[in-house]
């Protein structure tokens, strides 16, 4: 062992400070020292040291050394005492333990030395992996808004293109059913008999029935919305869509159906549905230029094994007699943009959105291999366990009862010969009526003393004020008047109008929904009398 031989207390404290392994001092040489430098030096160490002191004490028994030795050994804290005279063995034996414990000390101390400098490592090594992590996500984020939006808009582009392919058939459509209106209406000033003015009304009827249809299927096709998934009647679906597909077709494509009788309901997305059969069928024209036939059929599929899990759905195929499709191209029909047509006719997104559908409604498509003729599409849509909602059917009109002295409305409508029709039709159920051309009209005549029982006005007016926007400011100006709604497009404004608590009557409408909706707007909302002037 090495000893370094100090003179003073100063030179101790200065040697224990510089590495030293541990300090032999004799007790007489620190008799009248000030050990509070010593003492305070001995506090402050690390939490890995306890610095060794080997102290030669005498055999002095007085009280006061007694005590001060006391006060010495709690001050340095880690003390061997060793009474002279003392054996040289035993001097160098207690050394030798001071120095392999100051040794240990120091092994802690790279230790945690070590420790610290791993920890200070692994925090770092954390923070740039949180780093990378927190640039993955956002690109990861970033990449899944983008292929949304790039999905939405290749959805609704392929939409458009929908509604190109409906575009001559639903104008064709639409003439035939003005001209039987208008050769209608032309008939009955000609005609005294009630039983042939009675069939020209019905066939008017029935055509506005029908373009009523067309008109919600065509809105149904272009409206912006997310899938909303529920209980689908199938074969109820697709044959309710049968005049449409005519529309979309040439007169040479035959469309046949056969659907079995105990059909389950499936879980999809019905106007995403409607847009799948439409391409199927627009895709099955394209590929028969010279006429042919179209087979919509659906079977039940129990315990099918899609996307990795077994469950029950429902299998349906649409089937042509065109010439098919070639093997080494029906791996890409599914590709968005793939297509085998002209230039100009076909942008290759019709058959990308049927795969895309099957696929986010939890099932499959795929091209059947084994079709004999033609093209057979298969899909495979899973099985709804809850019951479907009615579709609305066509209705015979029902004489609605006429009442007397029903009260008074404020119609509200631009369209001066609209509001002549529904003028007369409010007169016929016993109401009084009043009219506005526009919203701004209607509130000045409220605040100005006009009195009704309902405001009744169509939702799309000019001005810059429309209907939803009449009946929050009625509502905000305390009228106390009712307001019922009517719009050609009541899905556009359905949610803007529930949340002002107004209802909404899609038009076309009867006169006996016309009666229902406004005694319904009236017993919900309405005063019990007149709001004073």
């Amino acid at each position: 062992m090495h000893a370094v031989v100090c003179h003073n207390l100063d030179e101790v404290l200065k040697q224990a400070q510089n590495n030293a392994d541990a300090v032999l001092i004799a007790e007489e040489g620190l008799f009248g020292e000030n050990l509070d430098s010593l003492a305070s030096w001995v506090a402050r160490q690390p939490p890995w040291s306890d610095f060794p002191f080997v102290i030669l004490t005498s055999k002095h028994q007085q009280p006061a050394v007694v005590t001060w030795r006391k006060r010495m050994v709690a001050a340095l804290r880690n003390v061997s005492l060793l009474e002279r005279p003392v054996q040289g063995i035993t001097l160098t034996s207690a050394l030798q333990a001071a120095v392999r414990g100051r040794l240990r000390q120091y092994e802690v101390r790279a230790l945690v030395q070590a420790r610290e400098q791993a920890a200070q490592e692994l925090e770092a090594l954390v923070i740039e992996r949180t780093s990378e992590l927190e640039k993955t996500n956002l690109e990861l984020r970033t990449q899944i808004a983008e292929r949304a939006r790039i999905e939405e808009t290749l959805r609704q582009a392929q939409k458009i293109e929908a509604l190109g392919q409906l575009t001559g058939g639903v104008a064709h459509d639409f003439n035939n059913l003005l001209m039987v209106i208008s050769g209608g209406l032309d008939m009955l000033d000609r005609h005294d008999d009630p039983a042939r003015r009675q069939r020209l009304m019905n066939g008017m009827r029935q055509a506005t029935q029908r373009g009523a249809a067309l008109t919600r299927q065509l809105l149904a096709f272009s409206r912006r919305q997310s899938l909303a998934p529920e209980t689908v009647d199938l074969a109820q679906r697709i044959r309710q869509m049968h005049e449409l597909l005519e529309r979309s077709l040439r007169g040479d494509i035959h469309v046949q159906m056969q659907f079995a009788a105990d059909l389950w309901p499936v879980e999809v997305d019905p106007g995403e549905l409607e847009l799948v059969i439409l391409n199927l069928a627009v895709n099955a024209r394209d590929a028969m230029p010279e006429g042919g036939s179209i087979l919509f059929q659906a079977a039940n599929a129990p315990n099918e094994q899609v996307l990795g899990r077994e469950g029950d759905f429902v299998r349906l195929t649409v089937t042509d007699s065109g010439p098919g499709i070639p093997d080494e191209l029906r791996e890409r029909v599914f590709d968005p943009f793939f297509t085998t047509k002209e230039v100009g006719k076909g942008s290759g997104l019709g058959l990308a959105q049927v795969y895309g559908f099957a696929r986010q409604s939890g099932g499959t498509v795929w091209i059947d291999g084994q079709c004999e003729r033609g093209t057979s599409v298969v899909m495979l849509l899973p099985r709804s366990q809850q019951v479907p909602a009615q579709l609305p059917s066509e209705r015979s009109p029902v004489e609605a009862p006429r009442q007397k002295a029903a009260g008074h409305i404020l119609l509200v409508d631009d369209d001066e010969k609209v509001a002549a029709t529904v003028a007369q039709m409010l007169e016929h159920l016993g109401y009084q009526v009043s009219r506005c051309a526009s919203a701004a009209a209607a509130l000045e005549w409220l605040a100005s003393g006009g009195r009704a029982n309902l405001v009744f006005s169509d939702v799309m007016m000019p001005g810059g004020m429309n209907g939803v926007d009449l009946a929050r400011e009625i509502r905000l100006r305390q009228f106390g008047v009712p307001v019922l709604l009517t719009s050609g497009y009541a899905e556009a404004v359905k949610s803007t109008a529930q949340a002002q608590g107004v209802s909404i009557l899609a038009k076309p409408y009867y006169l006996e929904e016309l009666a229902e909706a406004l005694i319904g707007a009236m017993q919900r909302n309405a005063p019990t009398s007149l709001p004073s002037a």
